[in-house]
């Protein structure tokens, strides 16, 4: 006779972000919830579709939360929710950015599976979205460095993979998804496309190791170096996701081909 599944504690003021909801009744909802200490959740939030529900202006993606949770079912029952404050929800292509940060942490994550140190990074990488005060592409490229290395899917960013030498700063190096980083030849001209020098990747995982990598990471992807990382990193994140896009990338390319290409003359001044 199998034994019971032992009781969950209760949760209590828990940091946490939701980073999806579904409907699940015509008054309820399904969260992802990103906690700090028990990592993803799925939550039912029982009857906060209602209009006179206290929860429903606060359980919104991109914002702190405090959140308490109950049961020893998969999906737990939310009991609290508060709104932590400290910033306004990102806006434009910044919210774009912050959702689809959202579907990283839901295609490489699995539940029940703490990660502290990324949920501070994740907060931190909200937060420079939602003030705007460093480049939507750096914070983009720091948390997906982060996200794959907590993840155990990013590898070493200081050796040649097959060979395990160090790297040469003058060289370049391709991050290829089964086979880490490869010495491209001079002679193999195409390959140096999406390539790095090794100057550029030991500067990268010189800011891995640094006690803060998050505010590191920034300093690092600014730029050209940021724009270049853009392809290998999407790679190695198709390749270990198994998806082909990910939504919310299509969703901004579908935005971004709507605007039009020259704003608007603004109208005369009475």
């Amino acid at each position: 006779m199998a034994s019971p599944r032992p009781k969950l504690p209760r949760v209590h003021e828990e940091p946490a972000y939701v980073l999806h909801r579904y409907d699940w009744s015509e008054s309820s909802l399904i969260l992802e919830v990103f906690s700090r200490r028990h990592g993803r959740v799925a939550l039912v939030a029982k009857g906060v579709k209602r209009p006179t529900s206290q929860y429903r202006p606060v359980l919104l993606p991109l914002q702190p939360l405090r959140l308490g949770w109950g049961g020893d079912a998969e999906v737990r029952t939310l009991s609290s929710a508060q709104w932590q404050g400290g910033h306004v929800m990102p806006s434009g292509d910044k919210l774009l950015a912050g959702y689809y940060l959202n579907e990283l942490l839901l295609k490489l994550l699995a539940r029940d599976d703490a990660h502290p140190k990324l949920f501070d990074h994740y907060a931190d990488a909200v937060l420079a979205l939602a003030e705007g005060l460093e480049a939507q592409a750096a914070v983009v490229r720091a948390f997906e460095l982060l996200i794959l290395r907590e993840a155990g899917l990013l590898p070493a960013l200081d050796l040649e993979c097959a060979s395990l030498a160090p790297l040469l700063p003058d060289a370049h190096y391709r991050l290829e998804p089964e086979a880490g980083l490869r010495l491209i030849e001079a002679a193999d001209s195409p390959a140096l496309h999406h390539a790095l020098s090794g100057e550029s990747w030991l500067a990268l995982q010189l800011a891995l190791d640094d006690p803060h990598p998050f505010a590191a990471l920034l300093r690092v992807c600014h730029g050209a170096r940021g724009n270049a990382l853009r392809q290998p990193l999407r790679q190695l994140l198709h390749y270990h996701s198994g998806v082909r896009v990910f939504q919310t990338r299509q969703l901004m390319l579908d935005v971004r081909r709507l605007r039009p290409l020259h704003p608007p003359e603004p109208l005369p001044t009475p």
